[in-house]
């Protein structure tokens, strides 16, 4: 996939962007002009983030979407004091870097929906359902007018399949692969929750195409990505770590000051 660049106005722009989600907290350094690095911790080891973060120069900004809690907001605060640069803590709005939200309340959204949508319009700047296959799977729905639509929250694959086998006497938690017609307990699981997944945004995909999105793009990041891209009946680009891209975009944004929680 070749990536645009980002807006001129940068001015080498020196950005440490960290999108702490409920599985991992990802993390890249943005130079101005190319992302540098990229890793991530789990998030369960957030405090770690300090010591993952020490041989890096001093950024001009940080820029943060956190849906991970306020424990774990504490723990990154702490590992970034040593940076002596007050962080940015995003949350969702009405409008910003092109993209308009339909959300009641804009601030109900999930900060890292908001950047992924952001960063979808600034690489693809056309219809798409943005879907992020972590912990939990979203599809939202972005407009060829860079209008959020709304979108689905749906357990991820890990997810359902420990539920079968915490709320069930004989489905236990096993290693499956996806097969069209599985033949044993635990690929029977494992292509259920896949089709589960892959059924959801198909369905997306064909109410935008109803209401005149013509030929939606699926953006797909997030951990699970390589188990659905192959089973998706339409045209897919993955984009690894697409929060961080929306946060470097909201991070160089001079429509607006920038928002904190």
């Amino acid at each position: 996939m070749s990536v645009p660049p980002l807006p001129d106005y940068h001015d080498r722009m020196r950005i440490l962007a960290i999108d702490a989600g409920n599985t991992r907290i990802k993390w890249g350094w943005f130079d101005g002009q190319r992302w540098v690095q990229q890793s991530w911790i789990p998030s369960a080891e957030a405090g770690k983030l300090g010591p993952a973060l020490a041989a890096l120069p001093l950024p001009d900004r940080i820029v943060i979407s956190n849906v991970a809690g306020g424990a774990v907001r504490e723990l990154i605060a702490t590992a970034l004091k040593p940076l002596r640069v007050e962080p940015q803590w995003i949350k969702s709005e009405a409008q910003r870097c092109g993209v308009r939200s339909s959300y009641g309340d804009p601030a109900q959204l999930g900060s890292d929906r908001w950047a992924a949508l952001i960063g979808a319009w600034h690489l693809f700047h056309g219809p798409c359902a943005v879907v992020n296959a972590g912990t939990t799977l979203t599809v939202d729905a972005l407009s060829g007018e860079g209008v959020f639509l709304g979108g689905f929250i749906v357990a991820g694959v890990d997810l359902m399949r420990a539920a079968l086998a915490r709320d069930t006497a004989q489905l236990k938690l096993q290693p499956g692969r996806f097969t069209y017609f599985p033949d044993c307990t635990a690929d029977a699981i494992m292509s259920g929750a896949i089709n589960a997944l892959a059924g959801s945004i198909e369905r997306m995909l064909r109410f935008m195409a109803e209401t005149g999105q013509i030929a939606p793009l699926i953006v797909l990041s997030g951990g699970a990505a390589a188990f659905l891209e192959p089973q998706l009946n339409a045209r897919v680009e993955v984009v690894d770590n697409l929060v961080l891209e929306g946060l470097v975009c909201i991070a160089l944004d001079r429509s607006g000051e920038q928002v904190n929680e």
